[in-house]
């Protein structure tokens, strides 16, 4: 299996424990946010939006116009809101997962990619294996022998 190539403008992975939002109004603006994520997108491909469009539209069997995009990268636009499913796909196309993380941040959660995953997989199991090796120490500690190697 060959090594995937990073996105040039792909930023490390943060390591910080996000806190999920819960105070009052701390999501205002979100729309916002999504339009600069959009627009940051679409700014950091090299490709045409014609071609981005196009690309998105095979992905998702429907038809996404430059227009559309265009529509969704202005925040003055407020009646043109981004659909989920239009901005995980372009997401998907563009690869620009860092943003779609630094989103997922403000609500508590954060992304891994593809094969990432068992990075934290092993991460996981070496927490098992600390909490396992614990359990081990203590029980070593006042464990006596079986039948104490009487009688043998």
């Amino acid at each position: 299996m060959g090594k995937t190539q990073q996105h040039p403008a792909q930023y490390g992975f943060v390591f910080e424990t996000p806190t999920i939002a819960s105070a009052p109004a701390e999501l205002a603006g979100l729309e916002r946010r999504i339009c600069a994520a959009v627009s940051e997108m679409l700014k950091g491909d090299e490709r045409p939006r014609e071609l981005i469009a196009a690309a998105m539209s095979m992905v998702l069997d429907e038809e996404i116009s430059k227009a559309m995009l265009d529509a969704y990268a202005s925040p003055a636009r407020e009646d043109h809101k981004v659909p989920l499913c239009r901005f995980m796909t372009l997401i998907a196309v563009t690869k620009r997962h860092d943003i779609f993380d630094r989103l997922l941040r403000e609500i508590g959660a954060a992304l891994l990619v593809g094969e990432e995953i068992q990075t934290a997989r092993i991460g996981q199991i070496d927490a098992q294996i600390a909490r396992l090796n614990d359990e081990r120490k203590r029980l070593k500690a006042t464990a006596p022998l079986i039948r104490g190697g009487e009688g043998q």
